[in-house]
């Protein structure tokens, strides 16, 4: 059997993506706490969320998400790393207010849970560079997966990192956007 470019590269974007997820879950969390989900789209819900990010991005001020839409079309799949922010009953007034209850009341984002979604994201997109995938972290895209409600309810906050295999880096030299 012969294997094309195409297929080994589309391949290996998806073994890559898999070993993204598995890097959220081990990435350290607060109080042990482990409130992380991921997902992978590609496909026909890949053109959704495209779409989706091309629609927000006719928004006042949000016409880069036109831009990371192009991205997320360039690119073989998409990983989101979303969480669930509630406050974690710590008290410890991170997140500006007295106390988690007081938090929780306000609809603040536990500050622990935020810190947590970052060093996810951060080894997610740590793992793709380990495997030479040309990626970016898209707080545009995990706006449009929200909207599209990829994740349960319980995930209010996420991110996006589209994995491209190509001979240029489409995340490089990407057009500023104005408006």
């Amino acid at each position: 059997m012969i294997y094309t470019s195409d297929t080994t590269e589309k391949s290996a974007a998806l073994c890559a993506a898999n070993l993204m997820c598995a890097a959220t879950r081990t990435a350290p969390k607060a109080c042990g706490v482990d409130e992380i989900e991921t997902l992978v789209v590609d496909g026909e819900d890949k053109d959704k969320l495209s779409a989706a990010m091309c629609e927000i991005g006719q928004e006042p001020g949000l016409s880069f998400f036109v831009r990371d839409a192009g991205n997320v079309d360039a690119s073989h799949l998409v990983v989101f790393v979303g969480i669930d922010a509630k406050p974690r009953a710590l008290n410890c007034r991170l997140c500006g207010v007295k106390d988690c209850a007081s938090a929780a009341a306000g609809g603040i984002s536990c500050a622990m849970a935020v810190n947590d979604l970052g060093i996810a994201v951060g080894s997610a997109a740590a793992t793709a560079m380990d495997h030479r995938m040309d990626n970016r972290i898209l707080f545009s895209a995990g706006m449009a997966a929200l909207k599209l409600k990829l994740f349960p309810d319980k995930i209010g906050m996420c991110f996006g990192i589209p994995l491209a295999i190509t001979g240029k880096n489409v995340f490089f030299d990407r057009p500023t956007s104005k408006g």
